[in-house]
Parts: C-alpha cells; sequence; structure tokens
C-alpha cells in the first residue's frame, strides 16, 4: 500500500508539471513522512550519498570537454574531415553526417552536445547541397545517438556506479555496437540516396583527405588521450575526463587561438549549469532508487516476471519494451538512476552480463532522445534547424528503424558487445 503512495504521488507531480528531479524527490519525501519508518532527514542524507562518488567526477569534465570542443571550432574540422573521407559516396553529407557523429563521439559522450555541436554546421550544409529538410533532421537526430555509445559516455559512467560495473568495459563494450549503428545509418542514407537521387557531395581527392586530416589531426588525438588512456590503465575515467579538457583548452586558447578567456567563463558557466542539473537529478533518482530497494520491489518484479515466464528471450524482450516507454517519457539519466536497481537483478537471473546490460540500457535509453514527448534531441533540433517539434519528429521516425535493428543484435547476440571487453579485460 505505501509503495502506492510513492508512485502515486510521483504521478501528480509529473501531471502537474513539475520538473523530474523534483518530482522524484518530492515523491519520496512524501512516502518518507507517511510511512513514518525513517527521519525525513534521511532523504537529504540519501540525495548526497547518491553523487558522492568519484567516478562521478569523470561526468563535468566530460560536459566541459564536449562544451569547449563545440566552442574551439573543432567541431568544424571534424566535419570538413568526415566529408573528405565519406563525402564522394552516394547521398555524400549524409554519410559525411554519421561519420562527423562518430569522430565527434570519442570526444563529448553526450548525444545533446553531438545535436546541439554538428546539428547547426550538418542541417545547414545539407540544406545548401540541396537535400530534403526532413531527411537531415532525421539523419543528424539519429547519428547523435552514436555518441553515447562510443566510448567516452557519460551514460555508461552513470551506470557503472550504480551497477558496481567496470567502466573500463562499459567503454570496450560500447564500441562495436556504435560502429554497427553508423553502418545501419549509412545503409539508411544509402537507400534516401538512390530514391531520391542524392549526388555525392565531392569526388574523392587523397590531396583533400590529406589536408582536412592535418587540420583535424591533433582535434583527433582526443578520442586516443581518453580511451586509450582508461582501457590501458593509464588513468581512471576521470582522470582522462580532466586531460580531455586540458587538450581542448590547449587547442583552443594556443594553437588555434579561437577560444578567449570570456568565451571561457560562457563555456564553463554553460557547462556547470548542465552539470547542476543533471547531479540533481541523479541526487534525486538515487532516492527514489533507495525507497524502492527498501521495499524489495525489485526483488518483487523479478519474481513477477519469473512466475509469467522463464523464457530467456522473452524476459529480454520484456526488459527493453520497459525501457523504450521509459525513455519515451523520463529523461535519460533520471532513468538509468531509477531502473538499474529494478532491472539489473532480473537481466542477470536471465544470463545476461552486467556489462552487456549497460549497453542495452543506453542504447535504448537513447531512442527515447529521438521519441516524443521528451526526446532533448528533436527539441535541440527543432531549434537548430527553425522548424516545429511535431515535423522534427516525423523526420526522425524512420531512422528508428535501423537503431531497433542494431539494439536487437546487441540483446540477442552477447558477443556483438562483450568480444571487445572479454579480449582486452578478462
Amino acid at each position: 500500500m505505501l509503495i502506492l503512495i510513492l508512485f502515486g504521488a510521483l504521478a501528480v507531480f509529473v501531471i502537474i508539471g513539475l520538473p523530474v528531479a523534483l518530482s522524484l524527490a518530492g515523491a519520496s519525501l512524501v512516502y518518507v513522512l507517511v510511512a513514518g519508518q525513517v527521519p525525513g532527514l534521511v532523504v537529504v542524507h540519501r540525495m548526497v550519498a547518491g553523487v558522492d562518488s568519484f567516478p562521478l567526477l569523470a561526468v563535468p569534465f566530460f560536459i566541459l570537454a564536449g562544451n569547449l570542443m563545440n566552442s574551439a571550432g573543432i567541431t568544424a574540422r571534424i566535419f570538413a574531415f568526415a566529408q573528405a573521407l565519406v563525402g564522394w559516396m552516394r547521398g555524400g553529407l549524409g554519410h559525411v553526417n554519421v561519420g562527423a557523429s562518430v569522430l565527434f563521439a570519442g570526444m563529448s559522450g553526450a548525444a545533446v552536445a553531438d545535436a546541439g555541436g554538428l546539428g547547426a554546421i550538418e542541417i545547414r550544409a545539407m540544406r545548401d547541397a540541396g537535400y530534403d529538410t526532413d531527411f537531415a533532421i532525421g539523419i543528424t537526430a539519429s547519428s547523435s545517438t552514436i555518441g553515447p555509445l562510443i566510448p567516452p559516455s557519460l551514460p555508461m559512467v552513470i551506470y557503472g556506479v550504480l551497477a558496481s560495473a567496470s567502466i573500463g568495459q562499459l567503454f570496450a563494450a560500447g564500441v562495436i555496437p556504435g560502429l554497427l549503428m553508423a553502418v545501419a545509418l549509412m545503409v539508411m542514407v544509402n537507400i534516401y540516396a538512390r530514391r531520391r537521387g542524392y549526388a555525392r557531395a565531392n569526388a574523392f581527392s587523397l590531396c583533400v583527405l590529406w589536408t582536412s586530416f592535418r587540420a583535424a589531426a591533433l582535434s583527433l588525438i582526443t578520442p586516443a588521450i581518453i580511451i586509450g588512456g582508461i582501457l590501458f590503465g593509464i588513468m581512471t575515467p576521470t582522470e582522462a575526463a580532466i586531460a580531455a579538457v586540458a587538450w581542448a583548452m590547449f587547442l583552443g586558447m594556443v594553437v588555434y587561438r579561437n577560444l578567449p578567456l570570456r568565451a571561457l567563463y560562457r563555456v564553463s558557466l554553460a557547462s556547470l549549469e548542465t552539470t547542476v542539473v543533471i547531479m540533481f537529478v541523479i541526487s534525486a533518482a538515487s532516492i527514489f532508487s533507495w525507497v524502492l530497494t527498501q521495499n524489495r520491489v525489485p526483488q518483487e518484479f523479478a519474481a513477477l516476471i519469473s512466475e509469467l515466464t522463464n523464457n530467456r528471450f522473452a524476459i529480454l524482450i520484456l526488459i527493453n519494451l520497459i525501457l523504450f516507454v521509459v525513455g519515451c517519457f523520463m529523461e535519460t539519466v533520471a532513468a538509468i538512476t531509477i531502473l538499474v536497481p529494478v532491472l539489473l537483478p532480473l537481466a542477470v537471473a536471465a544470463g545476461v552480463d552486467p556489462v552487456q546490460f549497460g549497453v542495452i540500457m543506453v542504447l535504448n535509453l537513447m531512442l527515447g532522445l529521438l521519441t516524443p514527448p521528451v526526446g532533448m534531441v528533436l527539441y535541440i533540433l527543432a531549434k537548430v534547424s527553425d522548424v516545429s517539434f511535431e515535423t522534427t519528429a516525423r523526420a526522425t521516425m524512420p531512422f528508428i528503424l535501423p537503431l531497433l535493428v542494431v539494439l536487437a543484435l546487441v540483446t540477442f547476440i552477447p558477443a556483438v558487445s562483450m568480444w571487445l571487453p572479454t579480449l582486452l579485460y578478462r
């Protein structure tokens, strides 16, 4: 009965329009006060404990690194290199869009940063080249979801902390699924290009490729610093994030000299604002998760599912459906924080490795960024492209299909995500 009060309060707070973090914390406080089992001050203590984690220090630094790269002109260099690399293919700028997202994924680790940074450049270039607006928006939105799969990844860091899983293994596990997402989207680009008669963006030229590579070479070192440092045990994820910030500042202020102190101040404030929002969501969701755990909701949920079916495939399909529905209505960080304690025991009981489940969860919740009503990428691209939210959502829907295919591969073929971490760590 008491747990119904928790969910009832949450539903009321969401319906009246409170932010997700306030809704989670408020519902937890209502439950604690009504239950009377522990002092109300416990809510504050549990919220503080939820963000008292060394690995979570990587989050603000990865956010700052991504914002610095956007402000230092690194995204434009990456786009130019991607255009020289794959722009010669049919539907060239569509492939460039995907390729640039893959390259930028190794620097920012956030879909929103990709959409906000590269999105404006990509959509403007595709419109100027005569591509349809719906295609430009759809491929830009879907390719931005590659960022959180290819390391570094903010959602992976948060999941690793909550699931007590190796962040290094999670980073390694996301590489192949991220590349498969890129391949699937490039197949989609090719289909659109043939149907709509999109031409190649440019002829292949080794000279242009070498020139663009030289211009972007120092920027492309960033993924090597982050991924190499973590995978080879040289740095922790937090230290790698700090190194990425230092490198981005060096490029922007010393090498490229297009990041003045005034811009650095602005970028720092923007990163601080984003960090505070994310940390508040994590802290609020942690007290909500604590209440669920104290009431044995994860165990009872797992027992209920076990009574319904013992079929591993059916359980995995059900888990994915839950993740997809929640992702449509809840911000990614909050969804991860709430659902890990509930779904991870069920997934492990079904024979899924926690590292593989991390990739499944992050990839599935990334689809929520492309679906209304809470799709953050849709809101960003609607603003960037100056079209309505509804038009942006309709343009993105067809591009979710190839991502669902990759999700199915990751879910039912463990080797897709587990081969690389097994090779490197086990």
